[in-house]
C-alpha cells in the first residue's frame, strides 16, 4: 500500500512541475510576444525621434530578426541535449537587457525638439507674414561650430543592438518550450496544452498594442516639459510619444517571466504513462543512455539532415513559399499603423488601436477553427495542402477590394494643390511661395501647419499670409490670412485640415475588410504549417522547423522592412529640415503612390507565392509522405499528434513574423 501511494505522489509532483512549466511558458510566450508588438507598434515614433528615414528604421526592425539567426538553428538542433528551462530562462533574461538597452537613448539624448516657425517671444509676431521682418528659421548649408553641435547623434545604435540582443533572447522560448512539452506530456494532452501556449500567444500582442497605443498618446518628455505649451497634438506627424515607457515595462516583465524557469528540472517522467517506480526508473536511465547517444553523433547527423532537407521536394516547396509570403505580410504588418496615419488621418494611438481591435481576434478565432477542423475531420496532409491552398487565394482575391477604400491627399497649398486649390504636380519644393505670401519673409522648409477656414492646408501660418493671432499653444488662431480666400475674416488653426467623414467611412470598410482577411488566412495557416511537419522524417522535424524559420527570417525578416521602407522614403513629398539643413523623417507622403506600393507590391509577391503551391499539389498526388500508411489514404494516430504540435508552431512562428502582429503587429 505504501509503495503505491509512493508512485501516486510521484505522479503527482511530476505533473504538478509539468504544469508549472506549462503556467511558465505561457507567461513567456505572453511576455515575448507583447514586446514585439509594442516594439514594431512604435517604429513611427523612433523615426520620428531620432528623424531618420523609414529604410533606416526598417533595418533596426530587422535587427531583431539578425539577432535570431545567431541561434536558431543551432538551438533548434543542439538545445533538446542541455537544460531547456534553464535555456528558456536566460533567453527571457537577456530579451529584458535587450528592452533595457533600447530604452536608454531617451536618458541619454536631450529633450526631443519639433520643427516650428513659433519660437522666440510670441509677442513679436516675428513666426507670421512680415514683409519687413526677417527668416528666423533658415538653413544652413555651410554649418558652422554651433551648428554641429545640433546635428543628430547615433543615439539609435542603442535601439538597434538593444533589439539584436532581444532577438538572441527570443530564440531558445519557442523550440524549447514546445519540445519540453511534447516530451513529458500525454499525446492526448499535448494539444490541449499547447493551446495554452498558442492562448498566451495571442494575449501578449493584444496587451503590446494596448499598451502602445496608450504611450503614443503620451508626450515623449512628458513630466519635463510643459505640455499645455505643446503646439502639435497626436494626431502631427512631429509628435512623438514615450516610446521608452512601454519598452521599460516590457523589460520588467521579460525579467520577471525569467525567475520560474531557473526552479524547474531538466527532465520528468513521462505523463501519465508509468505504471510502476520500477518502470519509472528503467524509463529514465534509457533516456539517459538514449541522450548520451545522441550527443556522441550530434555532427554526425547534422549534414545528412541537412541533405534530406534540401533533397525533398514538397519541404523546399513549401520553404520558397514562406519566404515569398513572409515577405509580403511582413511588410503589411510592420507599416500598417504608418498606412492608416497617412492615407486615413488618424493619429499612431488610435492606428494602433483599431488593427489590435479588428485584427488580432479574428486571428485568434481562425487558429482554433483550423485546429478543430483538423481535429474533427481528421483532415489528411494532402487535403490540408488543397485547404490551405484554396483558403488563401480566397483570402488573396478578397484583398484586392482594399485599393478601392482611399482617401485624396491631404491638400497642403505648395505641395500636393496650388494655392487656389487645384490640383497641381506633386513636387517637393514645387511653387512654395505664391503672389499672396512672395513678400512675407516665410521659412519655405520648415513643417508647421495649419488649417485655412477654406478647408484648405498651408505649411506654415505664415505660408498663409497670416499676420496676427490670438491665443497659446493647441489654442492658437490665426487671422488676416492674405492666402485664405474666404468671405469674411480669413483664419486659420494648428494642424493639417481634416479628411471628413467619407475618409472616416473608407477607413470603417478597410479594417472590417482586414478582419475578415486576417481571419480567413488564419483559418489556413494551421493546414498549411501540417504540410511543413508531415513531410519531413520525424528525426528531421526539429531541424527542418529552424531551416524555415532561419530561411524566413533572412530572406524576409531581415531585407523586407529596410526595402519596403526604402520604397516608401520615395514617395515622401516633405521632409523634416533643420537649422543645419540635414533632413529628418518625412512628413507627408503622396497617398496614391504610398496606397499603390503598400497594397500593389504584396499583392504582387503573394500572386507569385501561388505558382509553387500548384506546384505542391501536384507533386502529393504521387509523393508519399514520410511515415504515411501505404494501405490508406488516411493519416496514422501519430500523424494526429503532429498536426497539433504544427498548430503552435505555425501559431508562434506567425505571431514572430508579423505583427499584427499577427504578432509582430
Amino acid at each position: 500500500m505504501g509503495e503505491t501511494e509512493k508512485i501516486e505522489t510521484h505522479r503527482i509532483r511530476c505533473v504538478s512541475k509539468l504544469k508549472m512549466f506549462l503556467l511558465a511558458i505561457t507567461c513567456a510566450f505572453i511576455s515575448k510576444t507583447l514586446s514585439g508588438s509594442y516594439m514594431n507598434s512604435m517604429l513611427t515614433q523612433i523615426e520620428r525621434q531620432f528623424n531618420i528615414p523609414t529604410s533606416l528604421v526598417g533595418f533596426i526592425n530587422g535587427s531583431f530578426e539578425i539577432g535570431n539567426l545567431f541561434l536558431i538553428i543551432f538551438v533548434s538542433y543542439f538545445g533538446t541535449k542541455f537544460h531547456r528551462p534553464r535555456m528558456i530562462g536566460v533567453g527571457c533574461a537577456v530579451m529584458g537587457l535587450g528592452c533595457f538597452l533600447q530604452s536608454l537613448p531617451h536618458f541619454l539624448m536631450d529633450r526631443y525638439e519639433y520643427e516650428s516657425t513659433v519660437v522666440g517671444n510670441l509677442s513679436s509676431n516675428s513666426f507670421l507674414c512680415n514683409e519687413n521682418g526677417t527668416q528666423i528659421f533658415r538653413p544652413t548649408e555651410d554649418p558652422s561650430a554651433e551648428c554641429v553641435k545640433e546635428v543628430k547623434s547615433l543615439m539609435w545604435v542603442y535601439v538597434l543592438v538593444g533589439n539584436m540582443i532581444r532577438g538572441i533572447g527570443e530564440t531558445p522560448i519557442m523550440p524549447l518550450g514546445i519540445s519540453y512539452i511534447e516530451d513529458f506530456a500525454k499525446s492526448e494532452n499535448s494539444p490541449l496544452y499547447i493551446g495554452f501556449v498558442e492562448t498566451g500567444a495571442i494575449i501578449g500582442p493584444l496587451f503590446g498594442l494596448l499598451l502602445a497605443s496608450f504611450c503614443a498618446n503620451v508626450y515623449v518628455d512628458i513630466g519635463s516639459v510643459n505640455t499645455d505649451e505643446l503646439t502639435i497634438t497626436p494626431i502631427d506627424t512631429r509628435w512623438v510619444g514615450a516610446w521608452w515607457f512601454g519598452i521599460l515595462i516590457c523589460a520588467g516583465v521579460n525579467v520577471l517571466t525569467a525567475i520560474p524557469f531557473f526552479f524547474l528540472p531538466k527532465t520528468l517522467a513521462k505523463e501519465g504513462s508509468k505504471d510502476n517506480a520500477d518502470i519509472v526508473k528503467n524509463d529514465k536511465e534509457e533516456k539517459q543512455k538514449e541522450v548520451k547517444k545522441e550527443n556522441d553523433g550530434i555532427t554526425k547527423d547534422f549534414l545528412p539532415f541537412m541533405k534530406s532537407l534540401f533533397c525533398n521536394p514538397v519541404y523546399m516547396l513549401f520553404l520558397l513559399i514562406s519566404v515569398v509570403q513572409f515577405n509580403a505580410f511582413i511588410n503589411m504588418m510592420f507599416f500598417m499603423p504608418k498606412y492608416v496615419e497617412q492615407q486615413y488621418g488618424k493619429s499612431t494611438s488610435e492606428a494602433i488601436f483599431l488593427i489590435g481591435i479588428y485584427n488580432l481576434p479574428p486571428i485568434c478565432i481562425g487558429y482554433l477553427f483550423g485546429g478543430l477542423m483538423m481535429k474533427k475531420f481528421k483532415i489528411t496532409v494532402k487535403q490540408a495542402a488543397h485547404i490551405a491552398c484554396y483558403l488563401s487565394f480566397i483570402d488573396f482575391l478578397l484583398y484586392f477590394s482594399c485599393f478601392f477604400m482611399v482617401c485624396d491627399n491631404s491638400s497642403v497649398a505648395g505641395i500636393t494643390t496650388g494655392y487656389k486649390g487645384m490640383q497641381q504636380d506633386l513636387h517637393i519644393g514645387n511653387a512654395i511661395l505664391d503672389d499672396c505670401n512672395m513678400d512675407c519673409n516665410c521659412p519655405t522648409k520648415t513643417w508647421d501647419p495649419v488649417c485655412g477656414s477654406n478647408g484648405l492646408s498651408y505649411m506654415s501660418a505664415c505660408l498663409a499670409g497670416c499676420e496676427t493671432f490670438v491665443g497659446t499653444g493647441l489654442n492658437m488662431v490665426f487671422h488676416n490670412c492674405s492666402c485664405i480666400q474666404t468671405l469674411g475674416n480669413s483664419s486659420a488653426v494648428l494642424g493639417l485640415c481634416d479628411k471628413g467623414h467619407d475618409c472616416s467611412m473608407m477607413l470603417q470598410y478597410f479594417l472590417i475588410l482586414s478582419s475578415i482577411s486576417s481571419f480567413i488566412y488564419s483559418l489556413s495557416a494551421i493546414p498549411g504549417y501540417m504540410v511543413l511537419l508531415r513531410c519531413i522524417k520525424p528525426e528531421e522535424k526539429s531541424l527542418g522547423v529552424g531551416l524555415h524559420a532561419f530561411s524566413t527570417r533572412i530572406f524576409a525578416g531581415i531585407p523586407a522592412p529596410i526595402y519596403f521602407g526604402a520604397l516608401m522614403d520615395s514617395t515622401c513629398l516633405h521632409w523634416a529640415t533643420f537649422k543645419c539643413g540635414e533632413s529628418g523623417a518625412c512628413r507627408i507622403y503622396e497617398s496614391t503612390n504610398f496606397r499603390h506600393l503598400y497594397l500593389g507590391l504584396p499583392a504582387a509577391l503573394r500572386g507569385l507565392s501561388y505558382i509553387p503551391a500548384i506546384f505542391i499539389l501536384i507533386i502529393l498526388r504521387k509523393y508519399r509522405l514520410p511515415g504515411e500508411n501505404t494501405t490508406s489514404g488516411t493519416v496514422p494516430a501519430e500523424a494526429k499528434v503532429t498536426g497539433n504540435e504544427g498548430q503552435e508552431m505555425d501559431q508562434t512562428c506567425k505571431i514572430l513574423n508579423n505583427n499584427v502582429l499577427n504578432t509582430k503587429m
